[in-house]
């Protein structure tokens, strides 16, 4: 899973193998160990929402994923869902989650898991 942060933005692409487990399971996480602390981001599925949702805490961002949108995601085409989240501070967080498409120019990135793209 990749993530991407721009301001009050976050970016989460996901492969088809961690879409599928995703599915299966409701939950995905990541993590990167830097010296003085681990950084996690994290995925999972949330009853009684129909919007992303996210939150921070214990070095974790954690994006909450409407259930009912979860349960074919892994063979339908939506590549997709996003949403703006207003937090408990009153701040609008937009919020992207999407499957990983292989990328039309050159990358040495392992691209062997991603979705084929539909404009190749």
């Amino acid at each position: 899973m990749k993530i991407r942060i721009r301001g009050n933005t976050i970016r989460y692409r996901l492969t088809k193998s961690e879409v599928e487990k995703f599915c299966e399971t409701g939950f995905f996480e990541e993590q990167t160990n830097f010296a003085s602390a681990i950084f996690k981001y994290q995925i999972k599925t949330k009853k009684d929402i129909s919007a992303l949702e996210a939150d921070f805490s214990n070095n974790t961002i954690t994006v909450f994923f409407p259930e009912k949108n979860a349960e074919n995601w892994a063979v339908n085409n939506t590549v997709g869902f996003d949403a703006t989240y207003t937090t408990e501070k009153g701040v609008d967080l937009y919020i992207l989650v999407e499957k990983d498409f292989v990328c039309m120019d050159e990358t040495v990135e392992d691209q062997s898991d991603n979705y084929p793209n539909p404009k190749a």
